[in-house]
């Protein structure tokens, strides 16, 4: 679907579940994002809303795999999530933490903003980021973000800061 120097990202399919936990289920990886693991039936739940979500934009999170291995080793991409009251297009990226400070985030992440703006003809795209993530934070200013805006949101019952970063179609 979307081809970079050394990643491929596709849409996910449900064989892509095992390596999927090895990202939402793992502690560290998201007490950054979202504060805490997910257990199996909402990794799973996760998986099945990408893939509504690839029926009904045509995008959602994709499979992010190393060309070298073949192996899934994030996710990356575009969904429509709520802000304010606005629907906003988001670049949204999460990784298993054995291929964090590699690059290949900010790899996918700006071959998602150019999708965005070449495929879908988006003329902003915005990256939601909590206000503790600041590996997250650096991706998005290496993806041409700024910082627009903060609110306060509410996931499983806790209330966390995120920041609001976009960037605009130039051409």
């Amino acid at each position: 679907m979307i081809e970079t120097k050394r990643l491929i990202i596709r849409e996910m399919v449900q064989f892509d579940y095992d390596a999927l936990c090895g990202i939402l289920c793992d502690e560290e990886v998201m007490r950054a994002a979202y504060e805490s693991a997910f257990n199996l039936e909402e990794a799973q739940n996760w998986l099945n809303r990408h893939l509504k979500r690839y029926e009904e934009y045509g995008f959602g999170l994709w499979a992010v795999v190393l060309k070298e291995t073949n192996k899934m080793i994030g996710q990356c991409g575009l969904t429509m999530q709520g802000w304010r009251e606005k629907e906003i297009l988001e670049i949204g990226f999460l990784f298993q933490k054995a291929y964090w400070h590699k690059g290949y985030a900010t790899e996918a992440a700006i071959a998602c903003k150019e999708y965005a703006f070449s495929v879908l003809n988006a003329n902003r795209v915005y990256s939601i980021i909590r206000d503790t993530n600041i590996a997250s934070q650096k991706v998005a200013v290496r993806n041409g973000m700024n910082i627009i805006d903060k609110d306060t949101k509410n996931f499983r019952n806790i209330d966390m800061e995120f920041f609001l970063y976009s960037v605009e179609r130039t051409k």
